[in-house]
């Protein structure tokens, strides 16, 4: 079993916690990871995307051929957009439903949750309001995971193991802020 995963976003949306996240949970249950991050003046706006490779075996290479990807998870639709020449055609792409304009040519978030459609299988999460019941909108990203979780080579119960050892070092009251944000996602 090979599971690859593009996850994008802006930089400060929280793109390598995802990755820290679902990488800890495919190691509790086993399997080998690798990553790559490419941070693209992150600190001032710009894209981060980092490619995760999970499999049952070893793993060559960090980076996702193009067309090899089984997921696109994005923080936000431009940035889901930007990497669709890695998704297989049987791919899923998750993404935030809300844009972080960052530049003044943003298209209309219309256009762009049309061209996502346009997809066999995708995934438009309003995830600010979900992260905002949980307790803080900073958990945006804990809610994505939550909405990809089912197609995630990895557990439920090794994800939320995951979510609470990464929090609990932090804060104890993000643990239950991101472990609602997680099932909440799940739901939606």
């Amino acid at each position: 079993m090979t599971y690859d995963i593009i996850l994008a976003g802006v930089g400060g949306q929280g793109v390598l916690s995802i990755a820290t996240i679902i990488a800890r949970a495919a190691m509790i249950d086993g399997l080998t990871v690798r990553q790559s991050e490419v941070h693209g003046m992150s600190q001032r706006g710009g894209g981060v995307q980092a490619h995760m490779r999970i499999a049952d075996g070893p793993i060559s290479s960090d980076l996702i051929p193009t067309g090899g990807a089984d997921m696109i998870l994005a923080m936000e639709p431009m940035e889901s957009l930007r990497y669709l020449s890695w998704l297989k055609p049987e791919g899923i792409l998750v993404t935030a439903a809300e844009p972080f304009v960052n530049i003044p040519d943003y298209p209309e978030v219309e256009t762009l949750y049309a061209a996502i459609r346009t997809l066999k299988r995708s995934r438009i999460v309003a995830a600010e309001a979900l992260a905002r019941e949980a307790g803080n909108l900073k958990s945006v990203n804990m809610v994505l995971i939550g909405a990809a979780s089912s197609s995630l080579p990895v557990s439920e119960k090794a994800l939320a193991q995951s979510v609470h050892d990464t929090f609990a070092k932090k804060d104890p009251k993000l643990v239950d802020i991101n472990m609602k944000a997680l099932a909440l996602g799940e739901k939606a």
